[in-house]
Formats: C-alpha cells, sequence, structure tokens
C-alpha cells in the first residue's frame, strides 16, 4: 500500500527501469510466425490462434456515411480482464499491475490484475502462466463484485468481446514484483494523468458503481434522472429496432479504396488508420519476444460527452451508435466518437454530429480533459482526448431520435450488462470518477452485483 502518489510514482519508475523494452516497426510480410494467404492476403498467425486480419464491407442506416469497406481484427476468443478488490480500513484497494503493451506510446501502464487474451491465459504461445488467474477461473470461494462479458472497439474489432471481472477478497495479498495495491482514490487521481491506467483497467473500473456527480457548481446528480431507467431502455430497443446493419467478409487484398504500400495496409487519402507490423522484445512479459500486425490511427482521437443540468442534476447525453464490428447493431456511445483529421475536409453534413461543438468548447465549460492511451496489445500509439463538457442550460433538450439524456450514474447501471455501453463510454465514465469525488465504497463492493 502506498502513502501518497509519490511512492507509486517511485515504484512505477523502478519498474519501468527494471525490464528492458524494445518496439521495432515492420513490413507485415515480414513478421515470424504471421503470414498472409496467397489468394486473399488475409493475415493470420501460423498456430491459427490469437487474431486474424481481414477485410469487411459494411452497409447501415446507422451512420452519416452509410457504406464502406476496411480491414478489421477477427479474434473471436473472449479475453479475461480482472481487478481483484479488498477493504482496508475502510477503504476499497485495487491490485494493478504495471505492465508492458507494445502499442502503448510510453510502453508500461496501469492495467488490471489479469489483462489476458484466451490464447495467452492458455498458454498458446508456451510462455509462463498469468499470476492470479485462478483468482478468477476458479469455483467462487470468494466474493463476484461485477462480472460482465463486455464489447471492445467495434471501429477496429469484429463482435470482440472480453470477460470484465472485479473479485473481492477478504485481506490483502502480498503483491507480486510487478504489482501494487492502489486505494479507489488514488486511481481516480491517476486516471487524470495523461498515458498512466490504460484502456483495459479502465473499463473493469467502470463496473464500480459510484456516488454522486461533484461539478464545479457543487449540486448533486445522483437523483432525478430526466428519463427513467426503463424509459432508456425502451428509447433503446426503439433505435435497435429500426437499425440496419449488413456485413460481409471480404479478402484483405481486395478492400476497395485501401492498398498494401512500403510493408504497410492504408489508404492513400491518408485517413482513418493503417495496418503494420511490430517486432517486440519483452523481459517482462509472459514471453519475451514475438511479432504481430497492428493498426495504428492517423492521430489523435476525441471522445467526449456533452452535458447539462436538467432540473439541477447533471446529465449527459448518449448516442446510440453502430460500427462496423458492433456486435448488437447498436451500443450506448458517448456524444462524439473520431478521429477528427480523417474529417477535416468533409462538408458539414459529412461531419460527425456535434463535433464542431466540441472542438470549439471554451475552457471553463471542460469537466473533464485527458488524454488515455487505447488498448496497447492491438492498437499501435492509439489515443484519444477523453472530454465532458458542460454545454449550460440554454443548450435544447430535445435532441435527434439516436441520442438521449441519461445521468452518470444510470449510464454506469447499464455497464452491468454486455452489449449495452460501449468501450468509449465505459473508459470516458471512468474519468469522471475525480469530477466525482470517488467511487463507493464498502457498501458497494460488499454487496454483488445481481
Amino acid at each position: 500500500m502506498f502513502a501518497d502518489l509519490t511512492e507509486f510514482h517511485d515504484w512505477f519508475l523502478e519498474r519501468r527501469r527494471a525490464h528492458e523494452y524494445q518496439v521495432t516497426p515492420r513490413p507485415l510480410d515480414q513478421l515470424d510466425g504471421w503470414s498472409a494467404d496467397d489468394e486473399t492476403g488475409d493475415i493470420t498467425h501460423r498456430s491459427g490462434k490469437f487474431f486474424a486480419v481481414r477485410g469487411i464491407h459494411v452497409e447501415t442506416n446507422r451512420r452519416v456515411i452509410g457504406s464502406w469497406s476496411q480491414p478489421i481484427i477477427l479474434q473471436p476468443e473472449i479475453g479475461l480482464l480482472g481487478i481483484m478488490v479488498t477493504i482496508v480500513d475502510g477503504e476499497v484497494h485495487c491490485l494493478m499491475q504495471a505492465k508492458m503493451e507494445p502499442g502503448n506510446i510510453n510502453l508500461l501502464q496501469l492495467s488490471p490484475t489479469v489483462q489476458a487474451t484466451r490464447s495467452n491465459y492458455t498458454q498458446v504461445h508456451g510462455g509462463s502462466r498469468v499470476p492470479y488467474l485462478d483468482y478468477f477461473m476458479r469455483p467462487r470461494a470468494d466474493r463476484t463484485v461485477f462480472d460482465a462479458l463486455q464489447s471492445e472497439q467495434g471501429s477496429w474489432f469484429l463482435a470482440k468481446r472480453n470477460r470484465n471481472v472485479i473479485v473481492q477478497i477478504e485481506s490483502p495479498i502480498t503483491p507480486g514484483e510487478e504489482f501494487c495495491w492502489l486505494s479507489l482514490p488514488q486511481i481516480a487521481d491517476l486516471l487524470a494523468e495523461p498515458n498512466l491506467v490504460n484502456m483495459d483497467a479502465r473499463t473493469v473500473l467502470s463496473g464500480m458503481p459510484f456516488i454522486g456527480v461533484a461539478t464545479r457548481n457543487g449540486r448533486d446528480g445522483a437523483r432525478g434522472s430526466r428519463y427513467s431507467d426503463e424509459e432508456v431502455l425502451s428509447w433503446f430497443t426503439e433505435v435497435k429496432t429500426n437499425a440496419h446493419l449488413d456485413r460481409r467478409l471480404l479478402p484483405l487484398a481486395q478492400i476497395p479504396g485501401w492498398q498494401l504500400h512500403d510493408g504497410v495496409i492504408n489508404r492513400p487519402d491518408g485517413k482513418h488508420f493503417t495496418v503494420l507490423g511490430v517486432h517486440v522484445r519483452a523481459s517482462s512479459r509472459e514471453v519475451a519476444e514475438w511479432s504481430q500486425p497492428m493498426i495504428k490511427p492517423v492521430n489523435r482521437g476525441i471522445i467526449a460527452f456533452l452535458g447539462r443540468f436538467i432540473d439541477g442534476v447533471f446529465h449527459v447525453l448518449v448516442c446510440a451508435r453502430t460500427e462496423a464490428g458492433t456486435s448488437d447493431l447498436v451500443e450506448m456511445a458517448p456524444t462524439v466518437s473520431c478521429i477528427p483529421d480523417s474529417f477535416h475536409d468533409e462538408p458539414p453534413e459529412r461531419r460527425p454530429r456535434y463535433l464542431d461543438l466540441v472542438q470549439s468548447a471554451a475552457p471553463d465549460r471542460i469537466l473533464v480533459d485527458a488524454v488515455h492511451s487505447e488498448e496497447g496489445g492491438r492498437f499501435y500509439h492509439a489515443e484519444n482526448r477523453y472530454l465532458v463538457i458542460d454545454v449550460g442550460e440554454e443548450f435544447d433538450l430535445d435532441v435527434p431520435p439516436d441520442y438521449c439524456w441519461t445521468t452518470p450514474e444510470q449510464l454506469t447501471g447499464f455497464v452491468r450488462y454486455g452489449n449495452h455501453v460501449n468501450v468509449a463510454a465505459r473508459c470516458l465514465l471512468s474519468c469522471m470518477v475525480g469530477e466525482r469525488g470517488a467511487f463507493q465504497s464498502r457498501d458497494v463492493v460488499a454487496d454483488p452485483v445481481p
């Protein structure tokens, strides 16, 4: 346990210095263990495990641009993201890990207790066993606080899900060399630091309900939602009922508008993302050396909630969003989710709704502003600016049918169920913790989620 965050940062720096990391971009056709099919160009691992990169064509009535093709990652296996928690002196503490991922800008970030694909924790790679895995796999001798299948980035994964688990143990165990115990208030503070708490930790942390909304005006947003949970679910169901999403896989080598050039798959117009290869050396991982393909966005993205007070209670504007890989038509998402550079030359009607409002927000309207990395195991130097913007009570309550006002507490409640709240919204909810004061502590963790 750390008395303060200075001790944590000293420990984290020590972990960074204790290991050697090297990530070197390589052409896709020079990745050991990976190959492209001679006919289709699809990229797969020689084991038949881990993941594949293929092409997909999408047609939907749920986006401004209703038809497109792109590369996408197929990883049908369900991974495990788990955080172990315990109560010390009435305070919830989490066992977190200093974990290297090849796509992280700074390589080492704070991750859950367990972060592993099924191929990893079944040791397909022939490496060492994942620490603390038994706490999340064995029959429930310990108390399960949260357990749900949650979606990953639908823009780059096809129907990918991970099991998000929070398990409470009776008393703290001595952490391994790469692990540490942090209190929830300490984690809340660390969430304000750029590229420190990784995406996998943020999505699991969103499964811990927290109390109230402490804003700069000091008003409490825990009660008084504009719509009941039943009304929000009715809106969500109606949108889903009217949604059309048609997808078909394409040979990676034949995707319209994409090309293989100098060992990288990209678009000639330089928009959206590229697919590249990397070779990795990492002394702290279960396997010390490997190669793999990765997706690299063209620039930093924006993930933002617009929010305002409604009858004295803070609400956020949720979007029912469809992406190429969404497994169940639509999910509840932030108001804006995009890479702005991919739309800079588009006419207004083809730009994401509310993007201009987000980009022009006055500094005193921004309640949350943090830069975080996305999943560093599959995405290379992918980061987003996470924002919550108070647009003021002059902002019209009447919004397009794809949008709905909810309180952050309501949205957190829907996190308990898979395929409801997308990963961008879950991560943004976690970023809001610092503005709310803290997570709930003993009472919430002591009661399992039904």
